[in-house]
């Protein structure tokens, strides 16, 4: 498994207008609004919690469970609003149904059954939540289905006491049904249940084109929201955000841009899912910052996909932070919206109940930049705002513009609203030090810096002021590790006035013996503010100190790699991706190369010394045991940002031969693309890989 707004949405005189499709009796009428049909509001604010299927995967027992509600209050979960234990599929029995046809749970890892669990749950103050599917069982398709015993299951659920369910599609999928009209089914059952038990519904349709296959649109996540606000508290809105166990960035701003299709379908008490939170599981501290960040200006449920038992106490931090918290927990319920256009950075905007904006800056890219936008755009007036961080609980104050140094996969969040009374700090971006040439070369634009032992480079770091009041004795600092040597380039400016930008520049230079890693730039910068004294701010980019690079004939895949991505699992040397087999082209076995899924970034340091690449490129043999759907992607070699090679679409019955120059080259990238297919069967091989050094 693996932008367009369709409502019209403005931002006119500080309100957030939203005109919603009007309800009619077809499946293409868009939100229903008839009174029978609209459920209970009961959850007016996303819902939060936790769910087994990322961290613990199917295999989970009444002890990980109870061990899991533990952590949850223990660690300040709970207190933060995480109060839903979940669980996913997997719980069921081999025999899901007893001869009766009740649902049973599996009778080795749930000795007891379900009640008492669900007990345990609700006497640590929290509420429990259960997995069903919408489709028919099917042995061998799916784990389980409750297609034909809705009222049943829903009264089951509620005799067990459980305060939300969770209602796949796969078995939805494989039988071929309607979505909207079992859906519908299924919560007409969970209204009507025999308990008269208030429980939330999670509508969960996963299935999307072509990442599944061909189906048609009606079918799909991404049609859910036309009808799912009127019977659901929230909805899928794209395919899994990962696998179990793995949930990559790439994966998250995907679902994040699926889900920001329709804002206007979300609202107090019913809310578009993009997927659960994957702290520790494939990403960096940065990236899930930056997916807490996205989900909360989503209004998107928060349900934690990992083992919390198990989470570094940043996680747990980021988490729970209070500020975030609050923007996600709202209660206008509104629906962050972009401002401007898509790209590699990014304004969104979300207006809160008090008439504030909380504005999100996205960095997507792989290098620190400064974002900027003005207080105008996000629909306020007036020539003084307060900028809160919601994350550093910084507060200052700005004459109309919005900025923030983020760093690479990163955001910035700020609640911003109008000033009043006496003036406050100035609002003062110190930047992140930014790597701009090495050995005297600049580096493009966008492009992780790559540093040598022995290399020369150019860091900046710039200072803008955006406050009206100027600032005085603007001063930067620059540390670097151990044995790097840091000569400031130039002198600061005495003042910095509101409005103004200054850039001081530093030659770093590298010991020749330095050690290939990731190394740290941290620049101090500080300021004097009348009437507040002396402002002091930190910063800090991270570098990638390059391997040694290849010499003579290289394999290069057997080359160490600065860093390498896969659509899914990872890149896999001498082997198609997955490493089950060979790397196999057209019937032809070769021993040496790379197996990657689309989308993929494989990156060599070559230090200028190779002069010839040589490959063959194609998709992988091991598609043919799957249908024919996909199989297509596109590979590129770059070289310090140059397009070297470019194989245009490459299908499944073709291969192409690449003979590329690298002279001078010190960076190289090596590229596979989805061609536009969304990478569906896109096992992808880089064969050969020799390089002349």
């Amino acid at each position: 498994m693996k932008r367009h707004l369709s409502a019209l949405i403005a931002l006119t005189t500080g309100l957030l207008t939203v005109t919603v499709p009007a309800s009619a009796a077809s499946a293409d009428a868009g939100v229903t609004s008839h009174p029978s049909s609209t459920p209970q509001v009961l959850s007016p604010t996303p819902y939060q919690g936790w769910n087994t299927y990322y961290g613990l995967g199917g295999e989970f027992s009444e002890e990980s469970v109870k061990q899991v509600a533990d952590a949850l209050v223990s660690r300040g979960l709970a207190d933060a609003g995480y109060d839903i234990v979940w669980l996913d599929g997997g719980w069921q029995d081999p025999e899901p149904r007893t001869a009766a046809g009740d649902l049973q749970a599996d009778r080795t890892r749930f000795p007891n059954g379900l009640k008492p669990l669900v007990d345990y749950i609700h006497g640590k103050g929290l509420r429990a939540g259960i997995y069903t599917d919408a489709g028919p069982y099917i042995p061998g398709r799916c784990g389980l289905g409750s297609h034909g015993y809705y009222q049943r299951d829903a009264d089951q659920f509620a005799a067990w006491e459980f305060d939300a369910v969770k209602v796949d599609y796969l078995c939805g999928i494989a039988a071929d049904l309607d979505p909207k009209t079992v859906y519908t089914e299924f919560a007409e059952a969970l209204r009507n249940n025999a308990s008269g038990r208030d429980i939330i519904f999670n509508l969960c349709n996963p299935v999307t084109s072509p990442d599944w296959g061909n189906y048609p649109e009606e079918q799909q996540s991404t049609y859910s929201w036309s009808y799912a606000p009127g019977i659901a508290q929230s909805w899928r809105t794209y395919t899994d955000v990962g696998f179990v166990g793995e949930i990559k960035y790439k994966d998250v701003l995907r679902n994040y841009d699926a889900n920001a299709r329709h804002p206007e379908a979300a609202g107090p008490g019913h809310f578009n899912d993009p997927d659960y939170l994957g702290p520790e599981l494939g990403m960096t501290d940065e990236e899930f910052r930056s997916q807490m960040t996205l989900w909360s200006v989503a209004a998107a449920p928060l349900v934690i996909a990992s083992d919390v038992r198990t989470l570094s106490q940043t996680s747990v931090d980021i988490l729970t932070d209070p500020e975030v918290l609050a923007i996600n927990q709202d209660p206008a319920g509104v629906q962050a919206v972009r401002v401007g256009p898509a790209g590699t950075t990014e304004t969104w905007v979300k207006r809160l109940a008090n008439g504030d904006r909380a504005v999100l800056l996205l960095n997507r890219g792989d290098s620190p930049a400064t974002l900027t936008t003005t207080a105008t755009s996000v629909g306020l007036t007036g020539d003084r705002f307060t900028l809160a961080n919601a994350w550093t609980n910084q507060v200052t104050e700005s004459a109309g513009t919005i900025s923030a140094a983020v760093p690479a996969h990163g955001t910035a969040l700020f609640r911003v609203a109008r000033a009043k009374g006496k003036p406050g700090v100035p609002h003062v971006v110190a930047g992140l030090p930014q790597v701009t040439e090495v050995g005297g070369d600049p580096l493009p634009t966008g492009v992780a810096p790559v540093v040598a032992g022995g290399d020369q480079a150019r860091v900046e770091v710039t200072v803008r002021n955006d406050g009206a009041q100027p600032v005085t004795a603007p001063r930067v600092e620059l540390a670097a590790p151990a044995g790097w040597t840091v000569r400031p380039l130039g002198r600061a400016p005495e003042r910095l006035a509101g409005g103004r930008t200054t850039t001081l520049a530093f030659a770093v230079t590298l010991p020749a013996d330095t050690t290939a890693g990731s190394a740290t730039l941290t620049a101090t910068t500080s300021y004097d503010v009348r009437g507040h004294g002396r402002q002091r701010q930190t910063s800090a980019s991270a570098v990638v100190v390059a391997p040694t690079p290849p010499s003579g004939a290289a394999v290069l895949s057997h080359h160490t790699w600065i860093s390498a991505t896969s659509g899914w699992m990872s890149p896999t040397v001498d082997r198609s991706v997955g490493g089950g087999s060979p790397i196999s082209l057209l019937g032809q076995v070769y021993p040496t190369g790379l197996g990657v899924a689309s989308p993929s970034t494989v990156r060599y340091y070559l230090g200028d010394r190779c002069s010839r690449l040589t490959a063959t490129v194609g998709i992988d043999d091991a598609v043919r045991n799957v249908g024919p759907e996909g199989g297509t992607a596109t590979f590129q070699v770059v070289g310090d940002g140059r397009v070297l090679f470019d194989s245009g679409v490459v299908t499944r019955d073709a291969v192409r031969q690449l003979d590329v120059d690298l002279t001078g080259v010190r960076v190289l990238d090596l590229l596979v693309g989805d061609a536009a297919d969304g990478g569906y069967n896109d096992r992808a091989d880089w064969a050969g890989l020799d390089a002349t050094c």
